[in-house]
């Protein structure tokens, strides 16, 4: 039945895409994001169900949708860079077979990527993706979210569904995109057209938004606490009744904490004392040793250049008993350790020009969602324009920021958010181009 259930969705949406194309692209979202043949037991995951949405997305459009008008942007040049020089690293990878491997999803999620704004082409389009985005994360968080309050969870043991810990599966990283999203739910919320805001809308919203918060608990992800942080000053600095904020703030961190379950804050006091925990000393030994190989090859190692690292971690511990003060040093020896960062990934593994073209791609994003926020903000038929680029610009620090931590650099769900951003800069350049002559015209005629 489970797999039945699977198939009949997936082939139902996929159905309605011979009626409406767009919906191959959404259902190509579905299956990369919550990985259907990964929960199938014996049947999806029998075929290759993500080239089969992808081959049908592509084709939809290259037959039924409208290509008048049609514009690339910069960053979708960038996208298409980083998608050859990946490639050419690739060819001559430290480690072939293991470089094969994850080039066979990277270049995947690169693609769709480029390929994504091309579609987006309405409102509707725009908004049914973000909805899709946050629906299908949700199929996932809600879970995580129904265990956490269930058993309190616990580092590396709260089930989601699947076996293999990778993907948006992974603990931090499901932490990361959790709490990213919590800006698109509030957007959806206001000025959502498929579901318009409502009471139930709103109920369901706050309930999805809890379950986001309690990702970090469950999964206790030291990542997901700074996320957290950061939501809350991306937060404060958008919010128009601050001091009101601030007490809300304050009331849900009172409630709050004295109910988190002990294993998780006694893990968040790790972040302080990172020398003496064995995972954050390894990161560093790691990130010394990335530096140290992009020295040596500034070009990178292709994909999964880590498996060649031997470490030597100094972790130290301080006890204090009374006023007395113990310090002890301890040497460990370790080899072959991921990254732990989005930004160490790409300098180990695509050098300084990888490193370079994937900054790029980011910040552009942020100038570009910035720019367009504060080009439509005060005009009522932009200001859903303005939220939504609000919206991605705080998703897409929150991403940032978590990636410190997190080696999700070619995570397919945060390149599936540049393309949605791609798309709605490109649609929306027009209005924004008319606000932002229309402001500047009110503000000369006021200084007249």
């Amino acid at each position: 039945m489970h797999d039945l259930a699977l198939i009949g969705f997936l082939l139902a949406l996929i159905g309605l895409g011979f009626r409406q194309p767009f919906l191959f692209v959404l259902a190509y979202a579905y299956v990369d994001i919550v990985s259907p043949q990964r929960l199938s037991y014996f049947l999806l995951n029998s075929v290759p169900v993500s080239l089969i949405a992808f081959g049908l997305a592509f084709l939809g459009w290259a037959v039924a949708d409208e290509k008048r008008g049609l514009t690339i942007a910069p960053r979708q040049g960038l996208l298409l860079l980083l998608l050859v020089y990946c490639g050419v690293t690739t060819s001559v990878a430290d480690f072939p077979f293991d470089a094969l491997a994850k080039w066979d999803w990277v270049w995947k999620a690169l693609i769709f990527a480029i390929f994504l704004p091309l579609t987006l082409r309405t409102r509707l389009r725009i908004e049914a993706l973000a909805l899709f985005m946050v629906l299908c994360a949700a199929s996932i968080i809600i879970v995580g979210g129904l265990k956490t309050l269930a058993s309190g969870g616990g580092y590396g043991v709260l089930n989601l569904m699947v076996s293999q810990n990778n993907g948006l599966y992974e603990g931090s990283t499901l932490a990361t995109v959790a709490v990213s999203i919590i800006p698109v739910i509030l957007w959806l919320a206001n000025f959502g057209t498929i579901y318009p805001p409502s009471w139930r809308v709103r109920l369901f919203a706050g309930a999805l938004i809890f379950a986001c918060l309690l990702i970090p608990v469950g999964t206790q992800a030291r990542t997901g606490l700074i996320c957290i942080g950061v939501l809350g000053v991306l937060m404060l600095r958008h919010s128009r009744q601050r001091l009101l904020y601030l007490a809300i703030v304050g009331l849900g961190l009172a409630i709050a904490i004295p109910n988190l379950p002990e294993s998780y804050t006694k893990r968040m006091d790790t972040i302080q004392g990172y020398k003496a925990d064995s995972s954050a000393s390894t990161r560093v030994a790691v990130w010394k040793w990335t530096i140290g190989y992009a020295r040596d090859h500034p070009f990178g190692g292709g994909f999964d250049a880590y498996r060649g690292n031997k470490l030597r971690i100094d972790k130290v511990r301080v006890e204090k008993a009374g006023n007395q003060t113990d310090v002890t040093s301890t040497v460990e020896f370790d080899r072959a350790r991921a990254y732990h960062s989005a930004y160490f990934e790409m300098l180990g593994e695509q050098g300084y020009p990888g490193l370079l073209i994937w900054l790029a791609i980011h910040l552009g994003g942020l100038f570009s969602m910035e720019r367009l926020r504060a080009r439509t903000r005060k005009v009522a038929e932009t200001m859903w324009i303005s939220g939504l680029a609000s919206a991605l610009l705080q998703a897409h620090i929150i991403y940032l920021v978590g990636a410190l931590f997190v080696g999700i650099a070619f995570q397919p769900f945060i390149f599936m958010l540049i393309g949605l951003q791609i798309g709605l800069a490109t649609y929306a350049r027009p209005a924004a181009t008319a606000s932002f002559a229309f402001k500047k015209s009110e503000a000369w005629s006021r200084g007249q």
